[in-house]
């Protein structure tokens, strides 16, 4: 196991002995192998911390900590030796640090992060814990959140679409995915009815003719994956225009799928929120690996 933690173009999974870990770093693993990247493995050890007489809180001893770093060790040594030998290089490390502030450190090099939805602790009838909603939320770089692995021979990738610039990384990462596996791309672009006061005019007309809307979304939809279509001309692509709640067509549609992915953001009333209603909604619900794609810097100044 490494000293000094390589985290620079590589694949990064957060491990705390979870079986939502275990599937993480399966799920990992075969991404890192299938990229050509190699995989680094995190164990995160948050000492306890004691209180004193007086209320006051205490670090562990050095023998404590030693223990504890030995036996994460050990625990990560079983976990990385049956991936060596193999095509993938593997590494591991433990750092003493809240798994979050660990996890969003490596995600300023690292090529992709993925953890578990759910570790050690907390309560376990949710779907996502806190260390998954905060790392999506404040990462680097494209983040997988794994709950468990898709259903066998599932071979899409869903991506919702708004036409915003959060949605463009989420097609850009779904089409690379869909290409290195085979799979197609089902585009979902899932619209409502504009929302105007019927308490304020009651007697008058819808402000946008529905017909209007329906074929302004058609359009918006065919410019924003027109360029995808002639950068990756070996994916096949659904275009599903939905006039239904995103998250809710978004879940429709992954039923059968292999990955899901989203924008941390896209078009609504918050956006200078760094997780928005959709993947936020998503990361809650979805049962299929999720990968919330952060904004390029570019991106990201300019909201």
């Amino acid at each position: 196991m490494t000293t000094q933690v390589p985290y620079r173009g590589r694949v990064v999974v957060g491990f705390d002995g979870s079986d939502a870990a275990r599937a993480a770093v399966d799920w990992a693993a075969a991404e890192a192998r299938l990229r050509g990247r190699g995989l680094t493995i995190v164990h995160a050890l948050l000492p306890p911390v004691t209180t004193g007489g007086l209320g006051v809180g205490l670090p562990p001893s050095l023998d404590i900590l030693d223990d504890l770093e030995a036996a994460a060790r050990d625990e990560l040594e079983q976990v990385a030796s049956p991936l060596r030998g193999t095509d993938l290089e593997v590494d591991g490390a433990v750092r003493i640090g809240a798994p979050s502030s660990v996890m969003l450190e490596a995600s300023e090099e690292a090529d992709l992060v993925v953890i578990g939805s759910r570790g050690h602790g907390g309560f376990t009838g949710l779907l996502l814990g806190s260390v998954g909603a905060q790392v999506a939320a404040h990462a680097g770089c494209p983040v997988a959140v794994i709950r468990h692995g898709a259903a066998a021979g599932a071979a899409k990738v869903v991506v919702g679409i708004d036409g915003s610039e959060a949605a463009e990384g989420a097609l850009a990462f779904a089409f690379d995915a869909a290409s290195r596996h085979g799979w197609s791309v089902q585009a979902i672009h899932a619209w409502d009815v504009p929302a105007y006061d019927l308490l304020i005019v009651p007697n008058g007309p819808v402000p946008v003719p529905l017909a209007d809307v329906a074929d302004d979304e058609v359009r918006l939809t065919a410019e924003v994956l027109s360029g995808f279509r002639d950068d990756y001309p070996e994916v096949d692509v659904v275009e599903s225009l939905v006039r239904a709640p995103a998250v809710q067509a978004i879940l429709d549609a992954s039923k059968d799928a292999a990955l899901v992915v989203v924008g941390t953001h896209g078009h609504g009333p918050a956006m200078g929120a760094l997780l928005g209603s959709v993947s936020n909604g998503l990361l809650h619900k979805a049962t299929t690996p999720i990968v919330v794609v952060p904004p390029t810097p570019e991106q990201g100044d300019a909201a």
